[in-house]
């Protein structure tokens, strides 16, 4: 995972002034020739690739410093829910791998908080955080209430660091097992409420659950986050399935 996080493996693109392209920078050992985008070095473009393809390229070096490995996991009660076990669980298991990937000279940062939400953390990672660090957030991002300010800071993000996002999968995903009458009881704010749940009802959370994870993904892959799905039974394999390993 180390090796497909310095090649910026299945990151998307990042467009102007800026951005990075990955944990790449001055080290002695070639990585690939890639199409220059804005916000690139100049003193990194290959004058013989350009004068062959037609299109500037520019040399992708492996940078030979330590990397600065953070992460942030959502504790909040939405990921304190599961069918086998909690989300939170499975979120703990991600980072766990995340952090194995950790070398002598490393530095590892967990950005906890007490009294600290989701995005006052992603707030923090996206100020302080040296550039071209690795920056994991596992969440279930029901947090996001102001949609373009989130976009705004997750795009900073991204000029900063290489960021990974696993975005939480709704227990019930593939089915809801509730029928008749029931008493919800929501998991942020332990608001209760008895409801009617049909096969209409549930046809229709099954839709909702599916579109709200695809839109969250596709919002995060446009600021430039890599993505991926956290199951709860896998956390490990969850992260590793980001990077198609």
């Amino acid at each position: 995972m180390r090796a497909a996080l310095l090649r910026a493996r299945r990151r998307p693109p990042i467009v102007g002034a800026g951005s990075i392209a990955g944990r790449r920078g001055d080290g002695l050992e070639f990585v690939e020739l890639r199409a220059y985008q804005p916000g690139d070095d100049p003193r990194r473009i290959d004058w013989a690739a350009t004068a062959r393809s037609g299109d500037l390229q520019v040399r992708i070096l492996r940078e030979e410093n330590a990397l600065q490995i953070a992460a942030v996991v959502d504790d909040s009660g939405s990921m304190r829910v599961g069918r086998r076990r909690t989300l939170l669980e499975a979120a703990n298991a991600a980072a766990a791998a995340w952090f194995e990937m950790a070398e002598i000279g490393d530095r590892v940062v967990r950005i906890d908080g007490k009294g600290l939400d989701v995005l006052q953390r992603l707030t923090i990672a996206a100020r302080t955080l040296r550039r071209g660090a690795a920056l994991l957030l596992v969440s279930d991002f029901h947090w996001i209430e102001d949609r373009s300010a989130f976009v705004e800071l997750a795009v900073t993000a991204a000029r900063r660091a290489d960021v990974t996002a696993l975005i939480a999968r709704d227990p019930w995903f593939d089915d809801l097992p509730l029928r008749g009458f029931v008493r919800l009881r929501d998991a942020e704010t332990a608001r209760a409420a008895r409801v009617f749940i049909g096969a209409r009802e549930r046809a229709r959370y099954k839709e909702a659950v599916r579109r709200r994870e695809e839109e969250i993904r596709s919002l995060l892959e446009r600021c430039g986050w890599r993505t991926g799905v956290l199951h709860e039974d896998d956390g490990r394999g969850s992260l590793y399935a980001a990077f198609d390993l």
